[in-house]
């Protein structure tokens, strides 16, 4: 039965940067506003006074010092704190397409492929700009891959869960070669009145390419030894808004926006992550020492040192568990990918990795890998 690789990456990052000073300043400028106008019922306990932030705070927080975004206007206006887009329409381009069609087109160059090699794309994303029709067939389309394509979700689990399930598919022979495309438009879902999570999320794509071994042309190839999925119900990690909003009078302005109950997260979370890469690992008769790499979740730096810590008894070296967040902020399901693309050229024949992301649900996906 053939090997399966991962042949190919990429990596799309939109034009515009936000740093911790610019979002801090408009958030800050943004509470003056409200708790003046709000003052005389904040003083008698109707309304409570915003707290301010920093980039200290931030950073010490998170490890998040920067992030990418598709559009800044608006997201630094104290009297807007959104980002200004237009809708899309029959006939207009998503971001999500353009930012998964970059991301896709690096993937394929990389891994030598044209759209006629292709016979399978999975768009898999936390956000869904679109329900229908499919973001992965409009993608498909614009690429000139013929076959199938879908659309799949599982919060900041989809890009692994999606990269098994075109493992599965191409393993199985219902697909000669996959593309998966995770295109995070992460910033119009980004709460930034909130001091907890204005600065979370940042806009990025990222896209792998999946085929046997026996075609694959690649020179930083990576076979896939092993796949691993769980998921266990939390609503700690949750966004509410839906289609059926409009069904609804005065519903609450922030239900669309992402939110989490992040002490809950870390507490019951990352327990769940540890042992569920010590099981793997155990399965596949190795230890985390023997990791030339973990590209892990990039949601926060204070989670990522303490599972690798963790895992290897000791705390990382840098180069173990790389971390991107600090330029490109939570990116959802694509952090680990592209921790994986920026750090995996150095990794030598017969060297294993892992890839694992890990987020609402709960759900964890990972795939251990080796370089061919």
């Amino acid at each position: 039965m053939s090997q399966i690789v991962i042949s190919g990456s990429g990596l799309f990052i939109p034009p515009h940067t936000v740093t911790n000073d610019e979002l801090v300043d408009a958030y800050n400028s943004y509470v003056h506003r409200f708790n003046d106008e709000h003052a005389g019922q904040i003083e008698m306990g109707k309304v409570e006074a915003l707290p301010t932030s920093s980039s200290e705070f931030i950073e010490k927080a998170s490890g998040i010092k920067s992030r990418y975004a598709m559009h800044k206007e608006g997201m630094l206006d104290p009297t807007v704190m959104h980002p200004r887009f237009k809708p899309s329409y029959e006939g207009d381009e998503p971001e999500c397409v353009t930012m998964g069609i970059a991301a896709a087109k690096e993937a394929m160059a990389q891994a030598g492929k044209t759209a006629a090699d292709i016979d399978m794309l999975i768009v898999a994303t936390t956000n869904h700009q679109r329900a229908y029709p499919s973001i992965a067939v409009e993608i498909q389309e614009k690429l000139g891959i013929k076959g199938f394509a879908y659309d799949m979700g599982i919060a900041c689990s989809s890009a692994t869960f999606g990269l098994i399930s075109a493992y599965a598919s191409v393993k199985a022979g219902l697909a000669k070669c996959a593309i998966v495309v995770n295109p995070e438009f992460t910033t119009p879902q980004v709460n930034l009145k909130s001091r907890d999570s204005h600065f979370i999320f940042g806009d990025v794509a990222t896209a792998v390419i999946i085929e046997p071994e026996e075609t694959c042309t690649s020179d930083s190839a990576f076979r896939i030894l092993n796949t691993k999925q769980f998921t266990q119900f939390s609503d700690n990690i949750r966004c509410d808004g839906n289609y059926t909003d409009h069904c609804f009078d005065n519903l609450p302005e922030d239900r669309a926006f992402f939110s989490q109950q992040g002490k809950r997260v870390f507490k019951e979370l990352l327990p769940l992550v540890t042992n569920f890469i010590s099981e793997q690992l155990a399965e596949n008769h190795l230890e985390a020492s023997q990791l030339k790499r973990m590209w892990l979740h990039q949601a926060n730096l204070t989670m990522n040192m303490f599972a690798a810590k963790k895992l290897l008894g000791r705390m990382p070296e840098p180069e173990e568990t790389p971390i991107v967040l600090d330029e490109f902020a939570n990116t959802a399901s694509s952090g680990s990918v592209i921790a994986f693309h920026r750090n995996k050229a150095d990794i030598q024949k017969g060297e294993k990795g892992l890839i694992c992301s890990f987020g609402a649900g709960y759900s964890i996906g990972s795939l251990l890998v080796e370089k061919v």
